[in-house]
């Protein structure tokens, strides 16, 4: 069975797709069969998900069965805040006002069926507003204030309101959204649970690249899971898998986050979880937190317009200056005198109330060991790109020399390097983190925490090999495993 549709009546559905059963609503919420059914995919598509109706509860007792439903509560009660379309309207800007350019009219209504449109042009308007706020069956009024469109309303639609002309687009396209994703490539019978991997293959210095995912995708299988790589258009699949494994760079306002927060909600396992990404994307956060459990660092200030004048004289130049939500070398500078701090201050204070200056510490090379559940995974040496003071040196034109690397076995490593790169990351969490450490004789220190830790092939995989990846598809089985027990303890025990 693929799914379950539930409706008011039968006869609001007139469709017949294969592996698909349809219920009503009240069938669905007292029915013995369905309260008892495991791991259903549920599509809600009842008139009203007004508070209490019976639409309301389908989706709100779908989670508490564990049934992975379309759309979930909180994606009901989203649809319903005052403030939805002033978030719509940030987020997709753009792609609002290209849509919607030269329409002849002051107001238009868009219906969006299953994250699609009937009208090409507006193909990738639907499919943003399906995945913002994924209900099966949309309706978002625009308005043209100023110069501008803007949002005015969004709302799930009856399907008693969906015209006539759209109704075979809807059902075709019901079809085609039932049937997507249910035979993943090379599934077999022995399949434990289903893996969704979030790449973006237009992305540049992606996390991992192609020949890691493929090892990651082999690791999984031998595993027995089904593996399906998806982009960020997929946000509304997001919750017919088991586990979200996050290969693409992340940050805070980004779908990256958006995907791991939907995944967690969800109860999905996910890798980065949506709290890893909020506390190592924020490098305030960072040395806050490495004060707090003493995990030693370069001496560190938090610069904000007050305090400027203090920073020469706290730390002395050379001086390092970070962007909070700085990656990959960006955002992150050395400061040699007066004239630069300000002016660089002044630049970095624009964006964000707060940044961190750090005392100048330099080495040969950073270590990074990744630690996976508050346990050493693998360690390397990166060393620092000719004539720079960085790993990566990045020119003007977006061209970047980067230095050697050297991947060590655990055992190999200095025991204080892997024990304050322990410790910062379980100041984290207890997922999959890549800690960047100074070392000075029998010093070490803490640069920085990523909870997005590159892990590619030829360069993190030296010494494991495969071992690498299955250890962190292994990390998800045992999670999984943990969360199949708790919710089912009765079969446990028999």
């Amino acid at each position: 069975m693929s799914g379950i549709v539930v409706v008011d009546q039968r006869s609001d559905w007139p469709v017949d797709i294969p592996g698909v059963e349809i219920a009503t609503a009240w069938e669905y919420l007292t029915q013995e069969s369905f309260t008892r059914l495991r791991g259903a995919r549920v599509y809600n598509l009842c008139r009203t998900f007004s508070y209490q109706t019976t639409g309301y509860y389908v989706s709100l007792l779908a989670g508490a069965r564990g049934h992975r439903i379309l759309p979930d509560i909180t994606t009901v009660q989203d649809l319903k805040l005052a403030e939805s379309p002033s978030v719509l309207n940030d987020e997709i800007e753009e792609l609002m006002q290209k849509s919607l350019a030269r329409l002849g009219s002051n107001e238009y209504i868009l219906n969006v069926y299953f994250g699609e449109s009937p009208y090409a042009r507006h193909e990738r308007l639907a499919r943003s507003l399906f995945n913002l706020f994924p209900a099966p069956l949309l309706q978002a009024k625009f308005v043209w204030r100023g110069d501008e469109w803007r949002v005015d309303t969004l709302n799930a639609v009856a399907l008693g309101e969906v015209p006539a002309s759209h109704h075979e687009f809807l059902y075709q396209t019901a079809r085609d959204y039932f049937t997507r994703r249910r035979a993943p490539r090379r599934k077999r019978d022995s399949t434990r649970y289903d893996l969704a991997i979030l790449v973006n293959e237009d992305e540049k210095e992606a996390p991992s690249n192609a020949r890691a995912l493929k090892a990651f995708e082999k690791a999984a299988e031998d595993l027995g899971f089904s593996v399906d790589f998806l982009d960020k258009s997929d946000y509304g699949h997001v919750a017919e898998y088991d586990a979200l494994f996050i290969r693409e760079t992340t940050a805070v306002n980004h779908h990256t986050y958006r995907f791991a927060r939907r995944a967690a909600r969800e109860g999905l396992v996910v890798v980065d979880h949506p709290e890893s990404i909020l506390r190592c994307a924020n490098k305030v956060y960072l040395a806050q937190l490495m004060d707090r459990y003493k995990i030693p660092q370069p001496k560190t200030m938090l610069v904000h317009r007050a305090n400027v004048a203090e920073v020469v004289r706290e730390l002395g130049f050379p001086l390092v200056l970070k962007q909070p939500d700085s990656q990959f070398s960006k955002g992150v500078i050395k400061v040699e005198n007066e004239a630069d701090l300000k002016r660089e201050t002044r630049e970095f204070l624009e964006r964000s109330d707060l940044i961190v200056a750090q005392a100048y510490e330099p080495t040969e090379y950073d270590w990074r060991v990744g630690v996976l559940e508050g346990k050493p995974l693998y360690a390397c040496r990166y060393f620092m790109a000719p004539a720079h003071w960085q790993v990566v040196k990045r020119d003007k034109n977006g061209g970047k020399r980067e230095g050697g690397h050297e991947t060590l076995d655990i055992k190999d490593v200095p025991p204080q390097v892997i024990a304050v790169a322990v410790q910062a990351a379980r100041a984290i969490g207890n997922g999959l983190y890549g800690v960047d450490l100074k070392q000075f004789g029998n010093v070490v220190k803490v640069i920085e925490v990523n909870d997005n830790p590159n892990l590619d092939y030829g360069v993190e995989d030296l010494v494991l090999k495969e071992k690498l990846y299955r250890s962190v598809m292994e990390y998800f089985v045992r999670q999984l495993d943990v969360q199949t027990r708790q919710r089912e303890p009765d079969s446990a025990a028999r």
